[in-house]
């Protein structure tokens, strides 16, 4: 079996696992909606009573919660951060592994260049990440659409899934490159994952003080924003190439730091 479909196999139940969540997320999510929507309730009169700070952190304020398309915006925040934490502890651990395992040695030691191991695995996660947007996407063109009372959102849905995509990739090579350069790749997760949550926090910062618009070059979690994808907005090419740079550097890295790191058994 080569390191490709090994890589596959051990990471299936995960990658099952996250997929089920991410499905239980929209529907439990648009299933909110629908029973506000029927009870008569204005969501946009609720979410107007609550402080600056909670909707920033909700995501709320440039939607329309009154129709599907807005919710689902609103939601798509959750499904973004969901995804970019599954992709970074995914680039992360799939470097590490050999560590926690105890293979590291028994891999090194096989026939394989370590630029072929390490294609191999990023690629292996790379197919995970395209299969857990696959089924959000899916999920969401299914679940929304039964709620959405007709409005056209498939093409609002499948543009936010696209910059989620780009995200998923970036957050994924910034854990293979954490794994890569830490000496301890046991902690190589946490460090990801850490990263992330401080790179979202700066984004609910931004959002609460107009003054540090200038920082959101700092942090992903501006780049593809909803409110700015589907009210119109599309996709910013300033974002897109700066994330496929950076994405660029991370893959770099993540080789380089590879090729150089020591056998830890």
């Amino acid at each position: 079996m080569n390191i490709y479909r090994k890589e596959l196999k051990s990471h299936r139940k995960s990658l099952i696992f996250w997929c089920i969540g991410v499905i239980l997320m929209v529907a439990s999510g648009m299933n909110k909606y629908s029973s506000l929507y029927s009870s008569g309730q204005s969501m946009n009169d609720l979410m107007a009573d609550m402080p600056k700070s909670m909707q920033a952190i909700m995501g709320v304020g440039a939607f329309d919660l009154s129709k599907a398309s807005g919710y689902y915006g609103m939601l798509f925040l959750y499904l973004v951060l969901m995804s970019s934490i599954h992709a970074a502890m995914l680039g992360a651990t799939i470097i590490a592994k050999e560590e926690r395992d105890k293979t590291s040695e028994f891999l090194f030691v096989k026939p394989v260049s370590r630029e072929k191991i390490i294609t191999a695995k990023l690629l292996a996660a790379f197919t995970n990440i395209v299969i857990f947007n696959l089924v959000t996407l899916a999920s969401s063109v299914v679940i929304v659409g039964k709620v959405s009372d007709g409005e056209k959102i498939n093409g609002h849905i499948a543009l936010t899934m696209l910059g989620m995509f780009i995200l998923q990739l970036l957050f994924m090579v910034i854990g293979s490159a954490i794994a890569a350069f830490k000496k301890r790749q046991k902690t190589a997760a946490s460090v990801a994952t850490a990263i992330l949550l401080i790179t979202f926090v700066l984004s609910v910062v931004i959002d609460l003080n107009e003054d540090l618009e200038g920082l959101k070059f700092l942090t992903p979690f501006k780049y593809f924003e909803a409110k700015n994808m589907m009210n119109g907005g599309g996709l910013d090419a300033v974002f897109v190439i700066l994330s496929f740079v950076l994405i660029a550097a991370m893959t770099y890295s993540t080789y380089a730091f590879y090729k150089k790191k020591d056998l830890s058994t």
